[in-house]
């Protein structure tokens, strides 16, 4: 006795019961499905010549350009357990923008679910003498080409400096911190997170809890060089010929430089004090457990 054999149709109606019973399975996964939609704005420049950004998620990219407006180019991500969730979530992420007190405040708002994520990517373009501040929950930070005084906030991203001339001012808590091509007074403060700084002219007041911390510097100024890590290498690099007075300190590791130093230098106990060339300009190197290099 033969089995009657499944016709095609059968057979499609099979995989078609099993297709939707994983869509079925897959709907209620929180941020299973995805939307997205981009939007562009353009604003005078605030009296006061001061933009401050807040954005708790994604990644935010300030550019200075020779130009007279500000130019914001705002990508939104949202995702849910269904499209139609993400859908509405994607609408309900607003860019709020409001000039208060010659400042230039603009903020992104992402209503929290427990089953639906939102995040916007910034992207704006200033004028380079534009004073920036920016903030972040959680997103990476660039900034690049501005000429003025640069503030930076963030929590859970690094942050990346390119080609600023001005005071910089960066605090984060769990991330690297770079910067090449830089000019003015440095600060940057890391809880978890390596520093590293390229081609810089000027003051560095650097220091982080754990990670490494290399800076080359091109020029040096009269406010000198602090750096220090609780556990973690340093590394600095000086420009040629250096007038500098130097103090470093090392309580577990190695002290190693390539420098020579006068007849005034002093090394004992994971401490080396000592005058580069004519003196003058401080630099403090300290590290609880690590070993500091001068070059």
């Amino acid at each position: 006795m033969s089995s009657k054999p499944i016709d095609d149709g059968e057979k499609c109606d099979e995989t078609g019961g099993l297709s939707s019973f994983l869509r079925s399975l897959l709907a209620g996964i929180p941020w299973s499905e995805s939307a997205s939609v981009e939007e562009q704005i353009t604003f005078d420049v605030p009296r006061g010549n001061v933009i401050d950004v807040h954005n708790a998620n994604g990644k935010t990219r300030v550019i200075g350009e020779d130009r007279s407006d500000l130019s914001l180019r705002a990508v939104k991500h949202a995702r849910a357990e269904t499209q139609q969730a993400a859908q509405q979530l994607l609408d309900d992420i607003g860019v709020d923008a409001a000039e208060v007190s010659g400042t230039l405040e603009l903020g992104v708002e992402i209503p929290r679910k427990w089953n639906r994520h939102g995040s916007v990517d910034l992207e704006i373009r200033v004028p380079r003498r534009l004073e920036t501040r920016v903030s972040s929950a959680n997103g990476k930070l660039c900034l690049q080409g501005l000429r003025c005084t640069v503030r930076v906030n963030s929590s859970n991203g690094s942050v990346r400096i390119d080609d600023v001339v001005g005071d910089i001012d960066i605090t984060t808590a769990n991330a690297k911190v770079s910067c090449a091509c830089t000019c003015g007074r440095l600060v940057a403060r890391s809880s978890n997170g390596k520093i590293e700084v390229g081609e810089h002219r000027g003051s560095i007041d650097a220091s982080t809890s754990n990670g490494l911390i290399h800076a080359t510097l091109e020029q040096l100024a009269r406010e000198g060089i602090s750096l220090a890590t609780s556990n973690g290498r340093i590394v600095l690099e000086l420009p040629e010929e250096p007038d500098a007075e130097v103090d470093i300190r090392v309580d577990n590791g190695l002290i190693r430089s390539e420098l020579s130093f006068g007849s005034r230098a002093s090394e004992s106990n994971g401490r080396l004090r000592g005058r580069l060339g004519r003196g003058g300009v401080p630099i403090k190197l300290r590290t609880s457990n690590g070993t500091i290099s001068l070059r």
